[in-house]
């Protein structure tokens, strides 16, 4: 779609009400969030390319990033979108053990021999993690931060249960996928990133921060810097990215836009469209995807309610960070009864 102007210097904010909102809209929002999400720190509403609702809470400010946990999943998959653009990688169909020549596995074990790209971004490896009861994946991410080499302990744990094209989340998988782009590209996906994705769309460059030690708090808390990488330089491919709400809504506007930024192709548009396809696993290269009636969203998921959800057919971005903490309340409704009606 033509947009009137790009954000790559400096989103432009409008009155909801030039945008066809009923600005009271928001004020329950706002109200909203006071009440029921005291772990929310930010909240930036696009509407048709420009702010149309901006708030910070606990002590925030347009400035800060913060940890947007499983949203690094979906930046990692436009990683690798660019990676195939680019020539680096030359499709999803690669085999994930032709990067890992030096692992030696067991010629028999055919399943791990199976496993795709696609199937690292669709989150259909096989892995022996399974789903706890009432929700969540029981997978070892304390055992991984203790290992010396996370990506052979995760190729250890590719194939070992299961069979490739069952649905499993599993977030150790993706740190495949970031290992996949160093191997291809020389470059961490830090600084592949920085490169070819944050610095041609405005968002913030990611300086490199050297972590001295791997502990729960260096890697999973809420005080992160940068972008967290594994004892070998290998940028985390599931969490440990640290965005500003104003970045996500560049990155979900990016995606909105079909991958193309003013006159670019950041990412090429077949790319975008396999990896926002409906399926009947509601989950494309690492987007989770949501179509009811009318309305259309696909969103980038973090634990805590770091969210970035791009509702096309209303050219509508909501983009949230939030504090990681212990049983979150579910965003989504509010997103939902608030904003689709706008």
């Amino acid at each position: 779609m033509d947009r009137a102007y790009w954000p790559t210097t400096a989103w432009q904010t409008k009155d909801p009400a030039t945008l066809g909102t009923n600005r009271d809209k928001f004020t329950d929002l706002d109200t909203t969030i006071k009440k029921q999400f005291s772990n929310l720190n930010s909240i930036v509403v696009v509407q048709k390319g420009y702010i149309a609702f901006e708030k910070y809470y606990n002590n925030s400010s347009q400035n800060d990033s913060h940890h947007v946990a499983s949203v690094t999943k979906s930046v990692i998959s436009a990683l690798i979108g660019i990676a195939i653009d680019t020539g680096y990688i030359k499709s999803v169909d690669e085999k994930v053990m032709d990067f890992f020549p030096e692992y030696v596995s067991n010629p028999v074990d055919k399943r791990k021999i199976a496993v795709t790209i696609k199937h690292l971004l669709t989150m259909t490896a096989p892995f022996p993690f399974t789903w706890k009861p009432g929700g969540g994946v029981m997978e070892p991410l304390d055992r991984l931060r203790r290992q010396k080499d996370w990506v052979k302990y995760t190729l250890d744990q590719l194939g070992l249960k299961g069979r490739p094209g069952v649905f499993q989340y599993c977030t150790v998988g993706t740190h495949l996928l970031s290992a996949i782009i160093t191997r291809t590209t020389g470059q961490s996906a830090r600084e592949f990133a920085n490169e070819h994705l944050f610095g041609p769309i405005g968002m913030k460059v990611i300086a490199d921060y050297n972590l001295s030690s791997f502990g729960l708090g260096d890697l999973f808390g809420n005080d992160l810097k940068g972008w967290v990488h594994d004892p070998n330089g290998i940028s985390t491919g599931g969490w440990g990215l640290t965005l500003s709400a104003r970045d996500m809504a560049r990155f979900g506007f990016l995606y909105m836009n079909g991958g193309k930024w003013e006159e670019k192709q950041i990412i090429s548009k077949p790319w975008i469209e396999a990896s926002l396809k409906m399926n009947s696993n509601k989950y494309g290269y690492l987007w989770w995807l949501y179509e009811e009636d009318d309305m259309v969203a696909y969103l980038a998921m973090g634990d805590g309610g770091n969210i970035i959800c791009c509702l096309p057919k209303q050219d509508l971005i909501v983009a949230t960070t939030s504090k990681i903490v212990g049983k979150p309340r579910d965003i989504w409704p509010l997103i939902k009864k608030l904003l689709v009606e706008c």
